[in-house]
Order: structure tokens, then C-alpha cells, then sequence
């Protein structure tokens, strides 16, 4: 039963949890010698936090904060395969429409004031149904609706038909669904606390998970300490987490904040920026010789596509008049820049050259010999400009390509293969912002892109050349539009094998590929520097951070 708060008892209610905070921040600061002892994960956000309330983790800082309070339904594991959280298990209807999820009885949420006598109280299949109406609800504006546009009809859609049953309903199947329950948007929250905050929730989080809300300074500090009711068990039968707290701060400046990871003042470091990529990594991507054996360094795939993006539809008045409507030149494009080159010396060979198709490495269906994209071949690219009608580039138009401060080195890389095979081109710097406002309306015709995985199954990159995914509503960029394309893009609805769903895919891929939309410059790659007496991180091409299991020695 939902409680009922006056006014004055709410006030009253966010005064008390004011002064407990307050007075467990200054009691920890009074106990160094006590807590001497504790394992304390250190680490550093550079872009900030926006929230800590899951209905708004969309950009990785946030996800990664959210993925240590809360749980949902389902979990990945390190090879992105779907395992069991707060579900033990579940079925799915023989037409693909409804979920069935049964849920675990041993789940409480973290302990909060609003509780009764403070303790957290079980979950039960009814949070999952407010939760997610929450997820859709207009006046919550949150940035996961998308998960269930066009696949629910409303609140309607979920149903607890007892406390350890929860039903999702859809309207059509959609295959990779399962995939998209992962994502952090669909964590469990807890009623009373959600409504009771309101906007305020993003400060005052109370989940599930192996972490719990302690401190929270905007732009200083963060700080969340070990849930020790949390649920789940390593294979030897103990508790997770192993660490005491986390303790994250911000600062912006990464050149300062490698500075503090070297002087051992945090135990985790990741983005490896352009400014001193070469002090850390040789251009074969090895650790140098500096600083082997300080730390250690690990790479892995990221689920990542960066590309050029070539808007095609040519009754754009932008497209109209330009060279890149040509198929012929578009692929000559493609041929022209060696991939390998640009990952070794501008990369410090960071990701893999994209020579297949659109959809990355380590994404499930990732296939280089089944989808064949482009490799370098300036002379093929000078022959098929000739055959465009621009022999050696006589003729043709110059061409602009968009780009942001932080890849203006690479893209004048590419202009420079560009200038080599006869393609004249100027770069025009944008803001971030301002750069993805013009790409959504269509002002610009050339433009460096990058796509990451919303979750790991491959329609969600091929998703992008759907042609009713039009921006601005959906993510279809470059205006590609192809009936044969599309056919094979509703099949996939209807496909619950995911070797045949992967074959689809890799159909679509070299349709892509052969249109030749966008120019695919490599598939990205994570790098994680940890200290020595860090083991147990996660590893998966999502780059999601799980520190449940990480052991501090």
C-alpha cells in the first residue's frame, strides 16, 4: 500500500535524512583510524555526473554509478551473454509477445528512512511495474523511454500477476528485447523513495545493488559504500561486493588526473587521451617501457563504430548539387584512406581498422569474412572517381566534412588521402552540440560520426539505415533508404534463432556496405590502466563497469 505524506511530514522526513547524512559524512571524517583498514576503490568521472536516478543514464558516467546501486530483471556477463540478476528465470511466449519473469525472494532494497524502522523492505514483481510505467511516463521525460516506444501499449503492458511474477506484454516480437531489458534504464526502484524525491531521486538513489548511496557533491566528490545485505554470491558461496566503498571524484583535466592515477591516489584510469598517449602507449599499442610494470594496461573490444556519415537522399537540396550523391564516389572514398595508418600512428593502434561492415568487433555476428567493407586501394578509388566522371578529381565539386575539436586531427588525416587520389575538401570545426543538432536536421551532407551500442545485439546499429528511422526521430543519419534493406530488416522480428538473426544481419551489413552511406574508419577499443593490487574488473565490449567483484589487495 502506497503511504500518504502531508506537506509538512515530507519536509520534516528530507530534513532528517539532511542532518543523517551530514552526520554520517562528518562521522566518517572522525574515524580515519578506524576505517584505516576499509578497501576504498578510487577513482575519476572527468565529465561530471548528471544523475544517479537510472530513468536518466544515458551517457556512460552515469550508467557506469547506476550499474553499482541498482539491478534490474537481467544482466551480461564479459562475453555479453544474457544471465539471470533479480529474474531466476523466465519464458517467452511461442508468438515472441509476452515475458514471463520470475523473480528471486532473497532481493532487498538498500536501507532508507522511508522504510519502515529504516530497513529496506524485499522486492516484489509490482516495483518492476511501477519502475517501468515510470520508464514511460511523459512526466518523467526520461531519456529510456525509447526501450519500449513502439513495443508496449502503455502502463497496460506490465502486469504482477503475484509478488515473484512480473509480465511484460509487447505488441510484436522483438527478438533482441532480452538484450535490452540489460540496460540500466530498466533497474528496479523503489516506490516510496522514487515519489517521495520526485526530480530529487537523482541525489537520493536507493536501489539493489552492491553499493549504496552515501555522499554526493556535485562536481567534488562521490562516495558509496558496500550494501551488506546485497544478494548475490561468488562461486565460492561469499558475499559480494568485496570492497568497502567507492570514493569517485572529478576532475576534469586528464593530463592531472593521470597524475593522481601515477601517484597511486586512484586505482582505476580509463580514456587515454591524445595529450600523453604516446608517454603510455607505444604506436603498436604496448605499454612503454616508462611505465611497464607500474601498472597494468588492458584493451578489449568497445562496442563502438566511428565513421563518416554521407547524407544520400537526393532530393535534399543539400545532396542535389553535390559529388557524394554518386554511388561510385562514395566508394571511391572508402578506398581512398588506409585504415591501418590512421589506427597506428593517430590511435597508437587503439581499435581495429573497419574493414567489414557497419556493426563492430565484439558485437555477437561480428564477421569479417561474411560482410566484406573496404580496404586501402588508392588506384581503385582514382578508377572509380574517373568512372563518376571526375577523372583525377577534374570536375568535381569541393566537398566539407564536419567534424569536433577532439577528431580534427583525424580528419585531416582523411583529408589528406582524400587531396592524394583528386578529392578537394575543407574541415569545418563544431561544437559537439551544435554538430549533432545539424546532422539531425540535415544541413550538413559529410560529417565524422560514432555509433555506440545501446545494447549487444546487432539491429540496434543496423537500425540506423532503417528507412521509417528518418531523423529526427529515429537515428537514420545519412537518409539511406533501400527496399530490400528494410524487407530483411522486419524479418528479423520474426527470427527467434540468433545464428539465422546474425545472418540476416550480416545480409543487411554488405547492402550497407555496397551503398556505401558512411565510411567505416575502425572499431573502437576500451583501455583500462588499474594499479597492481587491483584484480577482479570487468571486461566486456560494452565498457560497463561492475565493481562488485573487484579485490583490492
Amino acid at each position: 500500500m502506497f503511504l500518504l505524506l502531508t506537506d509538512s511530514r515530507k519536509a520534516y522526513l528530507k530534513l532528517l535524512a539532511f542532518l543523517l547524512l551530514i552526520l554520517g559524512v562528518f562521522s566518517s571524517c572522525y574515524s580515519t583510524k578506524e576505517n584505516s583498514d576499509k578497501k576504498v576503490f578510487n577513482m575519476n568521472l572527468d565529465q561530471g555526473l548528471t544523475s544517479l536516478d537510472p530513468a536518466f543514464a544515458r551517457n556512460l558516467n552515469v550508467l557506469w554509478m547506476c550499474n553499482q546501486i541498482f539491478n534490474g530483471l537481467v544482466q551480461i556477463d564479459d562475453s555479453l551473454h544474457i544471465q539471470p540478476c533479480i529474474a531466476k528465470k523466465w519464458e517467452i511466449s511461442e508468438d515472441g509477445k509476452t515475458y514471463t519473469f520470475h523473480l528471486r525472494n532473497d532481493v532487498f532494497f538498500q536501507d532508507d528512512g522511508l522504510f519502515p524502522n529504516g530497513k529496506g523492505r524485499k522486492v516484489v514483481a509490482g516495483d518492476f511495474k511501477y519502475s517501468f510505467s515510470r520508464i514511460i511516463d511523459p512526466k518523467i521525460a526520461s531519456s529510456g523511454a525509447w526501450i519500449f516506444n513502439d513495443k508496449v501499449d502503455g502502463k497496460n503492458a506490465f502486469d504482477s500477476a503475484n509478488d515473484s511474477t512480473f509480465i511484460i506484454h509487447l505488441n510484436k516480437p522483438f527478438p533482441p528485447f532480452m538484450a535490452m531489458l540489460t540496460a540500466p534504464y530498466c533497474a528496479v526502484v523503489p516506490h516510496e523513495v522514487a515519489d517521495f524525491y520526485g526530480k530529487s531521486f537523482r541525489t537520493h538513489p536507493v536501489g539493489t545493488g552492491p553499493f549504496k548511496f552515501k555522499y554526493w557533491k556535485e562536481g567534488e566528490v562521490l562516495v558509496l559504500l558496500k550494501n551488506p545485505n546485497y544478494f548475490e554470491k561468488d562461486k565460492k558461496g561469499s558475499r559480494l561486493p568485496y570492497l568497502d566503498a567507492i570514493k569517485v571524484t572529478f576532475i576534469p583535466d586528464k593530463q592531472t588526473a593521470f597524475m593522481e592515477f601515477i601517484k597511486k591516489r586512484l586505482d582505476y584510469f580509463t580514456s587515454v587521451d591524445g595529450s600523453y598517449r604516446d608517454d603510455i602507449l607505444t604506436k603498436d599499442g604496448e605499454m612503454t617501457q616508462k611505465y611497464r610494470g607500474k601498472f597494468k594496461l588492458e584493451k578489449g573490444p568497445y562496442l563502438n563504430t566511428e565513421y563518416l556519415g554521407i547524407v544520400v537522399d537526393s532530393s535534399l537540396p543539400i545532396v542535389k548539387n553535390s559529388p557524394l550523391k554518386f554511388v561510385k564516389v562514395r566508394q571511391a572514398i572508402n578506398y581512398a584512406i588506409n585504415r591501418e595508418k590512421l589506427v597506428k600512428y593517430l590511435r597508437n593502434s587503439i581499435g581495429t581498422p573497419g574493414n567489414a561492415g557497419f556493426i563492430p568487433k565484439g558485437m555477437p555476428g561480428f564477421d569479417t569474412n561474411a560482410v566484406k567493407g573496404y580496404h586501402y586501394d588508392p588506384e581503385k578509388a582514382k578508377l572509380l572517381l574517373a568512372e563518376a566522371g571526375y577523372p583525377n578529381g577534374v570536375g568535381m565539386p569541393q566537398i566539407t566534412l564536419n567534424t569536433t575539436t577532439t577528431y580534427k586531427d583525424l580528419i585531416e588525416f582523411i583529408q589528406g588521402e582524400l587531396n592524394d587520389i583528386g578529392i578537394k575538401s575543407t574541415i569545418e570545426v563544431n561544437q559537439s552540440a551544435s554538430l549533432r543538432e545539424i546532422i539531425a536536421k540535415r544541413q550538413v551532407n559529410f560529417f565524422r560520426g560514432s555509433w555506440i551500442a545501446d545494447y549487444a545485439d546487432g539491429e540496434n546499429e543496423l537500425s540506423m539505415f532503417y528507412s521509417k528511422n528518418f531523423v529526427p526521430n529515429g537515428p537514420n543519419y545519412t537518409s539511406f533508404s533501400d527496399p530490400k534493406f528494410d524487407a530483411l530488416f522486419e524479418k528479423l522480428y520474426y527470427l527467434k534463432n540468433d545464428k539465422k538473426r546474425h545472418q540476416l544481419y550480416q545480409q543487411m551489413d554488405q547492402l550497407v556496405m555496397e551503398q556505401a552511406p558512411v565510411v567505416i574508419l575502425y572499431y573502437d577499443e576500451s583501455v583500462t590502466l588499474f594499479q597492481n593490487n587491483i584484480s577482479g574488473l570487468s571486461k566486456n565490449a560494452q565498457n560497463l563497469l561492475f565493481l562488485k567483484s573487484v579485490i583490492k589487495r
